[in-house]
């Protein structure tokens, strides 16, 4: 559905300047499905005016290391024959057993002979893609982070509104069917979420209980926006799995761009990694295709846009902040509250939000900046920054 979207994101203009650069590195590039990469990487090779091919592994059957090859010899070929540089793009290769090492040595013997062809990786299983490029590419790569598409990007791509986004998400490719909900619900779970979870997570990587990890998905959809201790969530799942097997299901969820668990923040990095998560979906869509609601009953409905929007803003500076040196927490003590914390370098900047959602905690900034000192504190909603203007900023432009 994105193949004729002529809106370029931000990183077009980076990606194209490090291809022209002398300096060879691989281009990796993360992301969920349907974020764009595809799209990306074809508007890339039309602005760099190369020859190129573009090429994919997400086909019935699984590719060998010999496909690999050849798609690259071709390349070759088109670099020999234009007296230029070409580009190879190779979309979802995670999916070819192996086949970081075949890159890496086609890669090598490229930069021995001083060939001229540049590579592009496309990836939308993150977990399994990293692994094979760090154990095999390490010197030979540069990552691009694509995430989900943000309120501005919707915005100015199609014309979606706030209350629009916040029901319908960052998905683009989902966008010609948000008159028909029933049609955009059946698009998001069966070719989103079913085929992140079965063919990004379940069919890459080593899973035991297959059917908690959806269950799991469901629950934080449920409770997006909450903290919720490993152990009640061990209740409500009603499984005999433990916290370990919660814990790293939630990291695959979020490796994959659909669900993670915010730290608390405590200053120390080691009492970080033991608290209670707060679940977060990094595309408000989520939560509306699973909670199986009409787009007019969650306007009308407090509570539930209260709870949207909270994860609207959750999931904007989680996105926001990938592939930089931003950290998103949150903090809690003694019912004081503090939705989102976010460090950059040795900055804090501490986030209260008033969605109109009633919550079962109180405000905590006092508390915190007594305790931590933060370098600002910022007031989204009710009596502060309007949620639509704060949607609207990249997280940068709010930091100190």
């Amino acid at each position: 559905m994105l193949e004729h979207l002529s809106y370029e994101r931000s990183m077009t203009d980076e990606l194209v300047k490090r291809l022209h650069e002398p300096r060879r590195f691989i281009q990796v590039i993360f992301g969920p499905r349907q974020t764009g990469k595809t799209t990306l990487a074809a508007q890339v090779a039309e602005r760099c005016q190369l020859p190129y091919i573009h090429v994919t592994a997400d086909v019935p059957g699984l590719r060998d290391l010999e496909w690999i090859a050849q798609q690259w010899e071709t390349a070759r070929t088109l670099a020999k024959n234009s007296g230029n540089f070409s580009l190879l793009i190779l979309d979802e290769v995670q999916k070819v057993p192996n086949w970081s090492e075949m890159v890496k040595l086609l890669w090598d013997e490229d930069s021995l002979s001083g060939r001229p062809v540049r590579v592009v990786i496309l990836g939308s299983a993150p977990l399994l893609l990293q692994r094979g490029v760090s154990e095999s590419l390490a010197g030979r790569f540069e990552t691009l982070h694509l995430t989900h598409w943000s309120f501005n990007e919707m915005r100015t791509a199609f014309g979606i509104s706030y209350d629009q986004y916040l029901f319908f998400g960052g998905y683009p490719g989902a966008v010609p069917l948000i008159n028909d909900v029933e049609r955009w619900m059946d698009y998001i779970n069966n070719s989103l979420i079913e085929t992140t979870i079965s063919r990004d997570i379940l069919l890459l990587t080593q899973v035991d209980k297959p059917a908690l990890l959806r269950r799991l998905f469901e629950l934080g959809c449920t409770y997006s926006g909450q903290i919720v201790s490993y152990t009640k969530m061990l209740g409500q799942l009603q499984d005999a799995g433990n916290t370990t097997t919660l814990a790293h299901y939630l990291d695959l969820l979020g490796k994959a761009g659909m669900l993670t668990g915010l730290q608390k923040y405590a200053g120390q990095r080691t009492r970080r990694r033991a608290s209670q998560p707060k679940l977060q979906v990094l595309n408000t869509a989520l939560m509306t295709a699973v909670w199986n609601l009409g787009f007019d009953e969650v306007q009308s409905n407090n509570v539930f846009k209260g709870r949207l929007t909270e994860s609207a803003v959750g999931a904007h500076l989680i996105n926001g902040a990938k592939g930089k040196r931003i950290k998103i927490y949150y903090w809690r003590e003694n019912n004081r509250e503090v939705d989102f914390v976010v460090e950059k370098g040795a900055t804090l900047t501490a986030i209260e939000l008033k969605s109109g959602h009633k919550k079962d905690s109180l405000p905590g900034i006092s508390a915190f900046s007594k305790k931590f000192k933060p370098n600002r504190n910022l007031l989204i909603g009710t009596g502060g920054i309007p949620i639509e203007h704060f949607l609207s900023e990249p997280v940068e432009h709010w930091l100190p």
